[in-house]
């Protein structure tokens, strides 16, 4: 059973919108999926229930509630989406559940600061620190040929956790989650672009830098 973090501090940043796409795209891989949401706001439960019957299925856990009490034995992937403010005791417990965790970060001012910081305490938690779980950083809702892209660029580069992709500002993003869809979901036609700047994080996934050894 895998499980995949998607975390940061500061809200707004588009961890449910990340987390509801990884879900959805490893259901439609054919793998057992269950997306937790430990959100009390339960975005990523709202657009599970949005989800069409026909679509691959994804189990939804209340984590908020239960923690991972809910998630089926037979689970190969679970994707767990945190609420925003989550730091101190409440980062690392959440850190402990997961092998790979995934930070979304936002291109301006105040949540690259904050990206550094977030880093910087992430770096710091007991399982990361030893190697016992692995992430990376992914720059999200960017507009390439800014100079706000550019200097999140050059932060994110610089950092001490991988930084894999980058994903443009696109209504597609908004198209799917209001129908309870990923990203990968929506036609061909429409999202191949957005498959594209997909590509790096889910090679990253695949691979065995995005988990521990042993």
């Amino acid at each position: 059973m895998r499980h995949i973090l998607v975390t940061n501090a500061k809200g707004g940043c588009g961890k449910s919108t990340i987390a509801t796409s990884l879900a959805a795209y490893f259901a439609s891989e054919g793998y057992a999926t269950a997306l937790v949401d430990y959100d009390p706001q339960a975005s990523a439960l709202s657009w599970l229930a949005q989800r069409p019957e026909d679509y691959a299925p994804i189990t939804g856990v209340p984590g908020y509630e239960s923690g991972l009490k809910g998630v089926p034995r037979t689970a190969e992937y679970v994707i767990i989406d945190s609420p925003a403010g989550t730091r101190g005791k409440e980062l690392a417990e959440l850190v402990r559940k997961a092998e790979t965790i995934v930070v979304p970060v936002l291109p301006s001012p105040i949540d690259i600061k904050a990206a550094e910081r977030f880093v910087e305490e992430l770096l710091e938690v007991g399982k990361v620190a030893d190697k016992k779980a692995k992430a990376a950083l992914v720059a999200n809702r960017v507009k390439e040929n800014t100079l706000i892209f550019e200097e999140l660029d050059a932060v994110l580069s610089r950092l001490k956790v991988p930084y894999v992709a980058s994903f443009r500002e696109a209504q597609n993003y908004i198209r799917a989650y209001q129908r309870g869809l990923g990203i990968h979901e929506l036609p061909p036609y429409l999202a191949w672009p957005d498959w594209e700047q997909w590509d790096p994080l889910i090679e990253w996934l695949d691979s065995r830098r995005s988990q521990p050894k042993g």
